[in-house]
């Protein structure tokens, strides 16, 4: 873990950094609130020990204040005049635990042990989320003969444990459809495990498949499973797994031969029952090529290839809207009765760059906007109603057009967006921290 603290107590701020790294913490340490804001503009920290009173200082400014921490690093308040006002005034403001002065080191590990299984929450929360989010589009079912082979594929290679690889561009549907042939498998009553490949490091992507043991790397303060240990009986989905680093394809591939694996720092060895389904929106016969991506392993992992078309070469696009349409009108408690003539010739027009996910928020938009019993074409994104012949209510933002540096980061981000599988893949591209990003995505009310 990384490690902030802020106390005016040259001793405390001795003490804690002795303790913590003596767990295998990085820590940083300050001695009031300008240094410590600067180090949070640098740096970002999984947990803050902050004083509650620095000299003339409040340590409570870091919670409350713009230029603070950020929203998932945990904050321990210290304190030498522990009250339950002070207490409650702290978490109300957002603190995550209240510590009185003096401690030892065994308050610290206590803290440290409760912070490591509220991450873990929030990542089982955060994972939840995200699947029930990608669910949405399972409700529109279409016609198109391309998408409708695609699945009867999918039923088939269902009923068996061959590992699958489905391929794609972002946002056609390739996690659903992963999602999906858990769901008709024999292991549709385990669990479904994701993992995103290009959103952790070498370090941390091992750690997340396979697990490590207390002292593995530098913040391994406990043991932890892996997802293949949860995928346990189920299915371990790994998105975008041309993202994998070559330093870890070996391990797959042995854990695919053998079902075998150990943890990070470990050197008991372990086995799994769980099913591999796997997707990319690379070319990996080109990566196998070039060096990026093992052979042995391309073909292990890809005894099943499925390839969900994109969105702009689907004849039942508009299908698809109106059922996402119907959903979110039952959401909103909303009676929208489909899209105007225009806006369902827009929807048919438009090409659809993000693909379902795109099509997904743009309808969910329209809802929302839409005063009328039908979604006009008003109540569509630009970009969308730009697609239409002799229609342009805004033109789109362009290097070197008479558009404002607001405008251009706006349209930027709107399409990343779009076109990204997760926030964090998007901040990945935009060169940003997620929170950064999710921060600019509420001012720009997307």
């Amino acid at each position: 873990m990384k490690i902030l603290v802020v106390d005016d107590e040259p001793n405390i701020r001795g003490m804690l950094k002795v303790a913590l790294e003596a767990e295998g913490c990085q820590v940083a340490a300050a001695a009031a609130l300008a240094p410590a804001r600067n180090l949070l503009k640098k740096e970002s920290f999984e947990v803050a020990f902050v004083d509650a009173r620095l000299k003339d200082e409040s340590g409570l400014e870091l919670l409350e204040s713009s230029d603070g921490v950020r929203p998932d690093t945990a904050v321990v308040m210290m304190t030498a005049y522990a009250t339950i006002e002070g207490a409650v005034a702290a978490m109300r403001a957002g603190a995550f635990d209240y510590l009185p002065k003096p401690f030892k080191p065994d308050d610290v590990r206590l803290v440290l042990g409760r912070v490591e299984r509220m991450r873990g929450l929030s990542r089982r929360v955060s994972d939840l989320e995200d699947r029930l989010a990608s669910e949405i589009p399972e409700i529109a079912q279409g016609e198109d003969p391309r998408a409708s082979g695609v699945e009867t594929q999918a039923k088939r290679v269902a009923a068996t444990d061959a590992a699958v690889l489905i391929r794609g561009e972002s946002g056609a549907g390739k996690g659903v459809l992963a999602r999906a042939i858990h769901d008709w498998s024999r292991r549709s009553s385990g669990p479904f495990v994701t993992v995103s490949c290009p959103s952790l490091s070498h370090e941390l992507l091992e750690s997340t498949l396979f697990g490590h043991v207390k002292g593995a790397f530098t913040g391994a303060i406990a043991d932890v499973d892996g997802k293949v240990a949860a995928a346990q009986g189920g299915t371990l989905f790994l998105d975008e797994i041309g993202d994998l680093p070559l330093e870890l394809q070996p391990k797959l591939l042995r854990f695919l031969q053998d079902r075998q694996y150990e943890r990070l720092g470990e050197t008991r060895v372990r086995t799994a029952d769980v099913r591999l389904v796997s997707a990319t929106n690379q070319d990996l016969e080109t990566a196998v090529a070039h060096g990026r991506f093992r052979q042995d392993l391309f073909f292990r992992v890809s005894v099943v290839e499925l390839a969900p078309p994109p969105l702009r070469e689907r004849s039942d696009r508009l299908s698809i809207a109106e059922q996402l349409l119907a959903f979110f009108a039952r959401q909103l408690a909303k009676p929208l009765a489909g899209f105007s003539s225009e806006a369902a010739q827009a929807v048919l027009a438009y090409s659809w760059p993000g693909n379902l996910r795109e099509l997904r928020n743009a309808v969910e938009r329209a809802a929302i906007f839409a005063t009328g019993k039908q979604v006009g074409l008003e109540d569509l994104p630009d970009r969308v109603t730009r697609a239409l012949p002799g229609i342009a209510p805004n033109e789109p933002a362009q290097l070197g057009g008479p558009f404002t540096l607001h405008e251009l980061e706006s349209e930027h981000i709107r399409r990343v967006l779009a076109s990204a599988p997760s926030l964090e893949h998007a901040a990945t591209i935009l060169g940003v921290d997620p929170s950064t990003l999710y921060r600019k995505r509420r001012q720009l009310g997307l």
